[in-house]
């Protein structure tokens, strides 16, 4: 996983009891309690900025990795919707995380004609963004959840979440546009950027200046343009993210403000 280092993984080889059903958060919770790691929730304390007056401040971790997370969610993706918020709602991270998983799981089955269960996913994400509530929770799932379902729907949301008093509102609102971008639709995410260019917190700065550079990727024309119109005022982790795949002439030469 991307925040510790291989040799103190130690849950990644746990597997679970063959007997162990996955369906009620009760028994999620004893299966997670049992792969739970302290010396990974002591690194993800600190990693996830969970210190008073930092953006994680509070927050509490047992100590799983990702994969091994992702694993429990593919056991418990039936489990009910209602069941499902339960989770949302744990005071650990790694349940919440869990959670939005197997809302993705359960979204993408959606796909099959099941658009009614889709809309109730999409409203329940919505309805609780409180406990969305760091970026890698909001990375997981916003744009597999909130950028599926207004792929074909109106998008008028995410200038309400753009404009939020919630720093993760604002993020599930530039990360649900990466769905856009990747199928070369990049409108709503340079209105979104936009938008976000005065923000005053480091996460959205990054998590704007990487979608910048997803619309590069695949039509380096259109975000040069944007950045020709906006780089001089853009934060500078910004800036920095948008061009970090520039040839290196032309990205010094932004951050020198000579492009």
């Amino acid at each position: 996983m991307w925040f510790m280092r291989p040799g103190r993984l130690r849950n990644s080889r746990r597997q679970p009891p063959a007997d162990m059903k996955m369906n009620t958060p009760a028994a999620i919770h004893r299966r997670m309690r049992e792969l739970a790691d302290p010396a990974i929730a002591e690194h993800s304390l600190r990693f996830f900025k969970t210190g008073p007056g930092q953006y994680g401040e509070g927050d509490r971790f047992m100590g799983i990795r990702v994969p091994v997370v992702r694993q429990v969610a593919r056991e418990a993706r039936d489990l009910p919707l209602d069941q499902v918020v339960q989770l949302l709602r744990s005071e650990w991270h790694e349940e919440r995380l869990l959670a939005l998983v197997i809302l993705t799981l359960q979204f993408a089955r959606g796909e099959q004609g099941n658009q009614g269960r889709q809309r109730r996913i999409y409203e329940l994400y919505l309805d609780n963004t409180r406990w969305i509530n760091n970026w890698d929770l909001v990375d997981v799932s916003a744009h597999k959840i909130v950028g599926a379902w207004l792929e074909k729907r109106p998008r008028g949301i995410l200038k309400k979440l753009a404009c939020s008093e919630s720093l993760w509102e604002r993020r599930i609102a530039m990360m649900a546009t990466y769905q856009f971008i990747r199928r070369d639709d990049f409108a709503d995410a340079l209105h979104i950027a936009e938008l976000l260019l005065g923000d005053h917190h480091d996460l959205i700065h990054k998590v704007t200046g990487w979608m910048l550079r997803e619309i590069g990727k695949r039509d380096r024309v259109v975000e040069e343009e944007f950045l020709q119109e906006h780089y001089r005022a853009m934060p500078r982790t910004m800036l920095r993210y948008a061009i970090e795949k520039f040839p290196e002439d032309l990205r010094l030469r932004y951050l020198r403000g000579e492009a």
